[in-house]
């Protein structure tokens, strides 16, 4: 596989062909908005269902779990400010290409996963305003209509970014001022905090599998990476945008688990969770604050819906990104780098995706099991990368290079090993959709070392990108 020098040194920071106009603000808005998506909306109640009242708990140490592997995130940015991510650290650490390959396969099964379990949860939101058609019929219409806006063509920016941001932290505003109203008026029984619930789990094990569970809505800020080369002094603004971020989100979902937790009945949010139903809308049926219930829980279904969209939809634009820099350094087979002639977007591997995407949905997998599988690969992805952080210690360093403490890189190291090894011990059949889903990247692999000369578009070099620019497999172009 065609990669960058392992030992090539950073680049520095003047040059960059791309504009750095991101400031710490906007990428602190970035931040959130990757890491506040969709996640909270749709597994509260399966949290729940795996701790019991005190499920804020699981929150909490997810979010500790993922800040501590955004550390070294950080370090690593600030090191090599490119727009490449894991497969960039993973390869510059072990120089090693079939890592590097694993790398990227597991960072497209992941949004593969996280776009059906999304799906799903989308429908979960939708039958609450609309009568629902069949929902598989629902979830693969929703895959396909967000394939082609983005065949259409689609720009983001971290203005909109922001703005849908915005969006989204207002549903989780509501459910806070439910809940402090609630509060308020005496009825909050605060002991449901404490207690557990885990069926024939220890409260430890429980806690571990709500973390799991958690930690599908704690992703999303290693996104952030990809604009690096865009962001004003990123050895400064970095570090401090992407952790702030993450303690923010972090603190916003410790809130709204705790006062879900203190206005709805522990039972009623652990049924919803395993029924795969939107546990917050409980919270809204509550009918506490002075709104009419009905126009209260078709206002928050929206506000999820958007939510949930927002995050889907960079999954989408993230599948076809890999798949189309996977096929430009020959790792795939070069139809997937087919851009089409007045759209400009990856259209094969957009078309490609969908169809995976639609066979889990197919599959008849649920938001739990297809949350479960990206969770493992996440995991997977997280440790490696906090292992490059410490591997790479004291290479390619400037003046600016942010160096996260290393007893809380070992820390995370640890943390991320114990939450992968309880997930694949709860639940091995896990393994088997992770195994399918990485058998179709070596399957393209195996098929571009067979009939690559075939199938590779005339006229570009190894390498390239349709404007000629060198890529990495996971580069994200619009």
């Amino acid at each position: 596989m065609s990669q960058a020098d392992p030992a090539a040194p950073a680049q520095p920071e003047g040059d960059s062909e791309l504009k750095r106009s991101i400031t710490g603000r906007l990428l602190y808005f970035y931040v959130l908005g990757d890491v506040l998506g969709s996640g909270i909306y749709v597994l509260i109640g399966a949290v729940a269902l795996a701790v019991g009242g005190a499920f804020w708990i699981a929150f909490a140490v997810g979010i500790t779990v993922a800040t501590i592997t955004g550390l070294a995130y950080a370090e690593l940015v600030t090191k090599y400010p490119q727009a490449a991510g894991a497969a960039l650290y993973v390869n510059k650490a072990f120089r090693n290409p079939m890592l590097t390959f694993l790398i990227t396969v597991c960072m497209l099964s992941a949004t593969y996963a996280a776009a059906g379990s999304l799906a799903n949860g989308f429908a979960s939101y939708f039958k609450t305003v609309w009568e629902l058609p069949p929902e598989l019929l629902l979830t693969v219409a929703f895959i396909i209509v967000l394939a082609v806006v983005n065949f259409i063509g689609i720009t983001e920016s971290v203005i909109a970014n922001m703005v849908m941001t915005l969006v989204e932290v207002s549903g989780l505003i509501i459910i806070l001022i439910i809940g402090v109203w609630y509060i308020a008026q005496g009825d909050a029984r605060f002991a449901t905090l404490v207690e557990f619930d885990t069926g024939d789990n220890s409260a430890l094990l429980g806690v571990i599998s709500g973390v799991a569970l958690a930690f599908f809505a704690m992703t999303g800020f290693e996104n952030a990476a990809n604009v690096a080369e865009e962001t004003i002094d990123p050895g400064r603004t970095f570090p401090r945008a992407l952790v702030g971020g993450m303690v923010t989100a972090g603190v916003i979902y410790v809130l709204v688990a705790a006062v879900t937790a203190l206005t709805v009945d522990i039972p009623v949010i652990q049924e919803a969770g395993r029924n795969d139903e939107p546990a917050l809308l409980e919270v809204i049926e509550k009918g506490i604050i002075p709104v009419p219930v009905g126009f209260m829980t078709i206002l928050f279904a929206i506000i999820a819906m958007v939510a949930i969209t927002n995050t889907t939809l960079v999954s989408v634009v993230t599948q076809s990104r890999i798949l189309y820099g996977m096929a430009r350094e020959d790792v795939v087979p070069g139809i997937f780098g087919r851009i089409h002639s007045t759209r400009r977007s990856p259209w094969v591997a957009l078309v490609f995706s969908a169809l995976v995407v639609c066979g889990l949905l197919v599959s008849g997998a649920d938001i739990a099991r297809l949350a479960t599988v990206t969770v493992v690969f996440t995991l997977f992805i997280y440790g490696l990368v906090i292992v490059s952080a410490l591997k790479l210690r004291g290479q390619d360093e400037r003046e600016d290079t942010f160096t996260a403490p290393r007893p809380l890189l070992l820390l995370g190291v640890l943390g991320n090993a114990v939450l992968l090894v309880y997930v694949v011990y709860d639940d091995p059949s896990s393994l088997l959709w992770c195994a399918a889903l990485l058998a179709i990247g070596v399957a393209l692999f195996i098929v571009e070392r067979i009939f690559g000369g075939r199938t590779r578009p005339p006229g570009r070099d190894q390498g390239e990108t349709a404007l000629g620019e060198p890529v990495t497999p996971d580069r994200q172009e619009d």
